[in-house]
């Protein structure tokens, strides 16, 4: 069987382009510190209204010692709970998430939040988002017919005007 130079010469070619993906990806993983979710935790969701972290009177914000904030929240048809959010911009914020029945995801544009809601799992991403506003957090994985109108609202408010909300009261926290 006879293969041509220059088929040759173009299948070369396209491995190495492939090689050079992988090693890119790879390369860039290692670096910047991208890996798989490692710390896997489950939880019952028949039982999230019972358990101590994700009881309805515990979902929404809660400032920790180290003056990061903590959100818990649960993702059930069709909506994220609660449906609003104040958070400080400039903080560490670290959301946790579980699915009260389906696999839902969560999406926040403009910003680095996007993740799956696997039901019987927490879901956690650490972010600091860093520009004042209103942003939506949207379901980005088709739940069933309500899926449109799963949405909740997270406005960043400035770190003083935050302290301010505490003071008085008016923050939306666990």
């Amino acid at each position: 069987m006879h293969i041509d130079q220059l088929e040759k010469k173009w299948a070369g070619i396209s491995l190495g382009i492939a090689g050079l993906f992988v090693v890119l990806i790879l390369g860039s993983a290692l670096f910047h510190g991208i890996h798989a979710p490692s710390n896997v935790e489950t939880i019952d969701s028949a039982r999230l209204h019972l358990s101590e972290e994700f009881a309805e009177d515990k979902l929404g914000a809660k400032i920790n010692a180290d003056s990061s904030v903590t959100v818990r929240m649960v993702a059930g048809r069709y909506g994220f709970y609660p449906k609003t959010l104040t958070l400080p911009a400039e903080t560490p914020i670290t959301f946790r998430w579980v699915s009260l029945d389906v696999i839902h995801g969560v999406h926040m544009p403009m910003t680095n939040m996007s993740t799956m809601i696997v039901p019987g799992y927490v879901a956690e991403i650490h972010t600091e988002l860093h520009h004042t506003g209103e942003y939506p957090m949207l379901c980005n994985e088709y739940c069933g017919m309500g899926h449109a109108h799963m949405w909740s609202k997270v406005n960043i408010v400035s770190k003083a005007q935050w302290q301010d909300m505490n003071k008085q009261g008016e923050a939306n926290h666990g």
